[in-house]
């Protein structure tokens, strides 16, 4: 009886106090949140994506028929205002607000002008243009940079305007839109320029990608190439482009591609077609992560020397993100439809649409 008493004992000391059996709980990893750009673009048709990636042009100073069936039809996610479209403050805030109101998209869109100072700026009739940045160079002071970068965020703020196509990073263009002619100090002034611009959460562009300093010809009219070595272009034209990319938030800046041809890194596309320049350079060695747009695709220096279907296509397969197509309707239509029906066909996959998409969307974020 007192051996079975004992076992009874044992088995109840097992069972409560030190000897309690501890319940076993498999460790179970939190969800992590969803990611609000993966929402965002699993919420977008293809089309709506590939809208994402032309920037357009449109005419007249109020929201008219054309500007709503390019919008609705071809879900266009950027719109550039040039002087064309500039009339006053209140005028030009309301074009923006309309022209927003009438995409109607799931992100805002970029509304982008070039306010660059001096004679490279819009609406003079009715904001104070800051000086040339050749002028801001000769100050001696880069906190100038800092200041009027501020001073053109607040204006382009109050006509609707959310990104800037400034400031230019090329080095010695002696046409007054350049800081000055040795890098480290063109360098120096753009990253004040870029620190004005975050301290009033603006975006803007470092242009034009990988400088333009050295053209003998107005890509405007026609195509030129630049014969200098890399290790020139390291040394001479790339340190303002790189000091941006490694101290700032690649999110917050574009990087525009210029229509020059580069010998030592491509001596059969321009810059803004090229994959050696914008994946090999820009993305693979710079280590850039933000959105790429090309200069205007109808430029003399680009729409002479290629065809206008394939430039869209063209500069996806090189490594952007944005075709910029500021002045014809029908181009801009012309290049939409081209870059759709090559991944149609297979010839772009939907997940490297998705992969400037993304860029976009993460820019877009600070606009929400």
């Amino acid at each position: 009886m007192k051996k079975f008493f004992g076992i009874i004992f044992a088995v109840i000391f097992l069972l409560t106090g030190c000897g309690e059996v501890q319940e076993v709980k498999a460790d179970v990893a939190p969800v992590p949140p969803p990611d609000p750009i993966e929402e965002k673009l699993n919420s977008m048709t293809l089309k709506e994506k590939i809208g994402q990636m032309v920037m357009i042009g449109v005419y007249g100073t109020e929201l008219n028929d054309d500007i709503i069936f390019s919008l609705n039809n071809y879900h266009f996610g950027g719109v550039i205002f040039f002087d064309r479209n500039l009339e006053s403050v209140a005028q030009a805030k309301k074009f923006a607000n309309d022209i927003e109101y009438a995409a109607n998209q799931k992100v805002p869109l970029f509304f982008a002008t070039d306010e660059e100072g001096g004679r490279v700026a819009r609406g003079r009739n009715f904001l104070e243009v800051a000086p040339s940045q050749e002028s801001i160079g000769l100050s001696g002071h880069p906190t100038n940079a800092t200041f009027w970068a501020k001073h053109n965020a607040t204006i382009l703020k109050s006509i609707g305007v959310n990104i800037n196509f400034a400031p230019v990073a090329d080095v010695g263009s002696h046409d007054t839109r350049s800081f000055g002619d040795n890098a480290q100090f063109v360098a120096e002034y753009v990253d004040a320029a870029a620190k004005g611009y975050e301290a009033e959460n603006f975006l803007y562009t470092l242009k034009h990608f990988p400088g333009i300093g050295k053209s003998k010809i107005d890509p405007h009219k026609e195509i030129s190439s630049v014969e200098d070595s890399k290790a020139i272009l390291d040394a001479e034209d790339l340190p303002p482009f790189r000091k941006i990319i490694r101290e700032h938030d690649n999110s917050r800046f574009m990087i525009m591609v210029g229509h020059l041809r580069y010998d030592a890194l491509d001596p059969v596309n321009s810059a803004s077609l090229s994959p050696a320049v914008m994946t090999g350079l820009l993305r693979n060695e710079l280590g850039f992560s933000g959105v790429v747009i090309t200069d205007d695709l109808e430029m003399g220096a680009i729409k002479n020397n290629t065809d206008l279907p394939s430039l869209g296509v063209k500069m996806i397969l090189a490594g952007g993100d944005i075709a910029l197509v500021c002045h014809n309707y029908e181009s801009q239509q012309i290049v939409y439809n081209s870059i759709l029906e090559a991944v149609q066909r297979g010839e772009i996959s939907e997940e490297r649409i998705n992969e400037s998409v993304r860029r976009i969307l993460r820019m877009k974020a600070h606009l929400q």
